[in-house]
């Protein structure tokens, strides 16, 4: 039975292909830019989504294949699963064949919105006919395709049981059966890793050059089943195109560079879990609190740093398009949303016309989190994470290379780089479960938490990273944003609430700029300021789209933007607004109410009514700028 499995398997992999090499075929001029090399790469990516796909839409089948009873070798069991796999699979393939034509109207895969869009429709069975001879071409070539499909099928020999021992059948078969189903979980999950998360639309952006060739990595039965129960956004109506632009504009002007620096360096720095509850530098309030962090705290002194600073979610994977982009995540993720493949700029894209070159570090294998298809898709040049890194004696056993020697990794291997350059790395080692280099147990303070040991660990291997870059010739040259990615992990009773859930560091530290240096305990800023910060220090030549401010220009209105449970939150004025879409639900003074128990919904209009139209405003501008794949300025 496994033989004729994986011939099952392998033939629809193998049509998937067909129809992926027609889907170019017939969409050719999209895109032109793709050369056979290119083509070869995609088609490689796409196997990885055909097989979530075959699997998927086969698991019945499958299951039926693999059951460790007699009767599935009965002439009529075999003729019923046979039926079920062509009927299955011609469905899939059918849909394929629609999108071929369907892509030039949409631009992108056809995902399950469309379920949605065409709700209310009557005569969707009318166009779909029409359509068929309209592009009479792509239906001779889709049914030809489907006729190949069939004849193959039925040329799949039926099995036959040659065991006549019960127990050693029942035992043979119910082994077949479990290690079928392993590889079926590691197939649908896109790989085996532990770090792997099922793989999802933004995966293709591994595999291209240019956004719009992730249509061509993807096939459509994967869109469908990915976006199916995801929430799409709803174009918002709040104001009109005036009105909205007094409250809220995603636009920011080319500008100058205003730092004393010289097409400086730029590092940012994603330091994982580190919520600003561990740093005794910025919870000054808290009496004899020494926190966690003694290195950090020791920099924040020599740097331009804020108190009030927030991430803008609450995942590793929210934290990403935040930083680097500028775009938060709103309801869900940005990287898992229906809007993973629209056209976005980032810190790297902004600076490439300056002559930039670009790179991403992350110590987990490669792949995780999807962060090597996020960090293409922002335009950075290259990848470095743990199979680069290639030393598996440095491997924590979990997550990817323990921080310390990663970082001087980092470090000189930016070493290498032409400049100016640009790069990101994201930390992992203050992880779950929690553990520390052998060498280092017992050498950090443990504190209420596990987290605060590795918090430690990892503080220490900044100063180890920041010693060894002292030695570089471009140290005195760059700009270091050091954040993290969210809040994880608490002791302290104030930070139990909607805004100690995001709340994070961000540090500033320009060793060659001795005017960036002080303690803003009065400004709230947030993760997507990065970018518009990193563009009025360095410079950008070109308008482009950001959710945040320049965390350094005291004329703007800063605010922080965030979701939890449901529930939007704006952070502005020394206030927290909860909004759920509709109606304000809570509103608190944290300048004398940190701990927010005194809910003055309808109690202060002028600074709710301000608060409300300006969170209407965000929601809007983000909300329609998704949906019409409105997130760079020349898209």
């Amino acid at each position: 039975m496994p033989i004729q499995l994986v011939l099952r398997i392998a033939l629809a992999m193998l049509l998937y292909s067909i129809f992926r090499i027609l889907f170019y075929l017939f969409n050719k001029s999209f895109f032109e830019a793709v050369d056979f090399a290119d083509f070869m790469t995609i088609m490689k990516g796409g196997i990885m989504f055909d097989t979530t796909a075959v699997l998927y839409s086969n698991i019945l089948v499958i299951l039926l294949m693999i059951i460790p009873f007699r009767f599935r070798f009965k002439k009529a069991y075999q003729d019923f699963v046979h039926w079920l796999y062509v009927i299955f699979n011609v469905i899939c393939l059918v849909i394929n064949a629609m999108d071929i034509v369907y892509y030039q109207f949409t631009m992108k895969r056809t995902t399950a919105t469309i379920f949605d869009e065409f709700k209310h429709d009557d005569n969707m069975l009318k166009i779909l006919w029409s359509g068929m001879f309209d592009y009479w071409h792509v239906t001779l070539a889709s049914l030809a395709t489907l006729a190949l499909f069939i004849f193959l099928a039925g040329r799949i020999r039926y099995a036959k049981n040659y065991i006549a021992s019960n127990w050693v059948f029942y035992i043979q078969h119910l082994v077949i059966m479990l290690a079928v189903m392993a590889l079926v979980v590691g197939g649908v999950r896109g790989g085996f890793k532990h770090s792997t998360r099922p793989i999802t639309l933004s995966n293709a952006s591994k595999y291209i050059k240019e956004p719009n060739q992730r249509a061509m990595v993807l096939n459509t039965p994967f869109a469908i089943m990915r976006t199916f129960n995801k929430k799409s956004l709803e174009r918002l109506s709040y104001f009109d195109d005036a009105e909205l632009s007094q409250y809220f504009s995603a636009v920011h002007p080319a500008c100058e560079g205003d730092s004393t620096l010289s097409n400086p360096n730029v590092v940012v720095i994603i330091l994982e879990s580190f919520g600003r509850s561990n740093f005794g530098y910025l919870n000054k309030d808290i009496k004899d609190y020494e926190g966690f962090t003694p290195f950090l705290d020791s920099l924040s002194q020599h740097s331009y740093s804020f108190r009030n600073a927030f991430a803008n979610g609450r995942k590793s994977i929210d934290a990403l398009p935040s930083t680097v982009a500028s775009i938060p995540s709103i309801s869900e993720p940005f990287i898992l949303s229906n809007y993973s493949g629209n056209a976005i700029n980032s810190i790297a894209s902004l600076l490439k016309p300056k002559g930039y070159y670009s790179a991403f570090f992350h110590g987990a294998p490669n792949g995780s989190m999807g962060f090597d298809a996020f960090m293409k898709q922002a335009g950075y040049d290259d990848y470095f994470g743990k199979d680069e890194y290639n030393n598996n004696d440095d491997f924590d056993g979990m997550w990817g290379i323990w921080d310390e020697p990663f970082l001087q990794y980092y470090a000189k291997t930016m070493n290498t780089f032409k400049e100016p350059f640009v790069t990101t790395v994201f930390t992992l080692s203050s992880h779950h479960p929690f553990k520390v280099p052998e060498k280092y147990e017992g050498v950090f303070p443990k504190g209420d938490i596990p987290l605060q040991e590795c918090i430690g660990y990892t503080d220490n291997a900044l100063r180890n990273f920041f010693n060894t870059c002292k030695q570089m010739p471009w140290f005195d040259n760059t700009i270091f944003i050091i954040t993290a990615d969210h809040m994880s992990g608490n002791s302290i009773e104030k930070y139990d609430t909607d805004w100690g859930a995001f709340a994070i560091p961000m540090i500033i530290y320009a060793p060659g700029n001795d005017s960036l240096v002080g303690y803003n305990d009065s400004t709230v800023v947030q993760q997507a300021d990065v970018l518009p910060t990193l563009m009025n220090l360095v410079g950008t030549d070109s308008p482009y789209i950001s959710f945040g401010h320049n965390m350094l220009d005291s004329n703007k209105d800063h605010f922080v933007f965030d979701y939890k449970d449901g529930i939007y939150i704006l952070i502005e004025d020394g206030y927290l607004l909860q909004f759920d879409g509709k109606k304000s639900l809570g509103l608190y003074n944290l300048s004398v109410d940190d701990i927010m128990k005194s809910n003055l919904i309808d109690k202060n209009d002028s600074i709710q009514t301000k608060l409300e139209n300006h969170t209407k405003a965000i929601l809007q501008e983000y909300s329609n700028r998704l949906i019409d794949n409105n997130l760079t300025i020349n898209n």
